[in-house]
């Protein structure tokens, strides 16, 4: 099916959000009962530092410089300094990011692959002037396997310049203690844990009384596989309010570090301009009118499907990048089925979604794709 920009009529809420409704309001509720732990202290540019790349090669040789076309970054002279990839075992691969090493920050990955294959964050640091991002893959079973994939990294702090959109992110560690965290409009971010594999994220100051822009959500875990994903969205005025879910690769609940981004009206590193050229969108069922964006002004469309199909209009402008997070309560997973591809300033996406088997199926899933310019 095709669904477009427009709202879907009231009354008619999704199926598929309808069915996670009880669920989730009622870990919400015994979150909302849990001890918020005292939130990080927030950084004192957005952003200040960041990078992208995909590697196409799920077995590279050391030092690969992977798709030019689709890696950038904040460093001087980019095109002469290329992300580099060396791999460090099955499934395992260590991102190098020159020139932007640095404290705090976040990471995302993207799995790119239709078999089922994720990828999540292992960790980051500095290494010399640069910055490394450690990346491990399982395949659905939980063994370690190769995969193409998207990664992203972003440290912000300070007030938006220019001002305009909304931007924040933490990176929680099991305990729901806040490692770093940023929030465009100055607020302190918090990270409260509850039930095994549940956490309540909230980001005060950002967004609307109703879901608008895009959130980003990835596992960090240096011992085992992990999932995670963004399992409620409950938006007000005074801020966004995000229920986290983790998996371990059996599909039970798991305690683990996790990152997630929020971002309305900006790219998923965090600018709003540059780039100029940007999009997001979030499928539930339907796509909501304002989490369905387009910085041109293009009209976004989804055809919803296994894979589905994302195109957005005249944004489609290399270096570029795209992450994918998938929304839902169930241990379920999505990523992306190939890399995306331009044509006459369109880009076109193929979101793809697994059920716990490793199946592929047509589930909710959040998409955010950026050019770097």
């Amino acid at each position: 099916m095709s669904v477009h920009a427009t709202p879907p009529p009231p009354g008619t809420a999704p199926r598929v959000r309808a069915r996670l409704v009880p669920l989730v309001l009622a870990l919400l509720a015994a979150l909302l009962a849990v001890a918020v732990p005292a939130a990080a202290p927030a950084h004192a540019a957005v952003p200040d530092r960041w990078g992208f790349a995909y590697l196409d090669l799920p077995a590279p040789p050391p030092g690969y410089v992977p798709d030019t076309t689709r890696q950038w970054g904040s460093w001087a002279s980019p095109a002469a300094n290329p992300v580099k990839v060396d791999p460090a075992g099955t499934g395992a691969y260590v991102v190098h990011f020159p020139l932007i090493g640095g404290p705090g920050g976040i990471a995302h990955v993207t799995a790119v692959n239709r078999t089922g294959t994720w990828c999540q964050v292992v960790g980051w640091g500095t290494v010399g002037t640069g910055l490394d991002v450690k990346v491990a893959c399982y395949s659905p079973a939980g063994a370690p396997a190769n995969s193409p994939f998207t990664v992203l990294f972003t440290s912000s702090s300070g007030t938006p310049a220019p001002p305009g959109g909304d931007h924040g992110y933490l990176y929680s560690l099991p305990s729901g203690t806040l490692v770093t965290q940023y929030n465009s409009a100055g607020g302190a971010n918090l990270s409260s844990h509850g039930s095994t594999g549940i956490w309540k994220a909230w980001l005060p100051g950002l967004g609307s009384t109703t879901e608008v822009g895009d959130v980003q959500v990835t596992a960090v875990d240096a011992v085992q596989g992990a999932r995670c994903k963004v399992a409620g969205w409950y938006p007000s005025s005074t801020g966004q309010t995000f229920l986290v879910a983790c998996f371990d690769a059996a599909n039970a609940p798991y305690d683990t570090a996790w990152t997630l981004s929020y971002s309305v009206k900006r790219a998923v590193h965090g600018p709003a301009y540059p780039p100029k050229s940007f999009g997001y969108l979030w499928y539930n069922g339907a796509v909501p009118a304002g989490t369905n964006f387009n910085s041109v002004g293009g009209a976004n469309t989804l055809s919803a499907g296994v894979p589905s199909t994302v195109l957005m209009p005249g944004v489609a402008v290399p270096p570029d990048h795209a992450q994918v997070t998938a929304y839902g309560s169930g241990p379920g997973w999505c990523q992306l089925a190939l890399p995306w591809t331009r044509s006459s300033g369109t880009v076109k996406l193929a979101p793809l979604c697994f059920n716990p088997g490793g199946a592929p199926v047509l589930a909710p899933f959040l998409l955010a794709y950026t050019s770097a310019v």
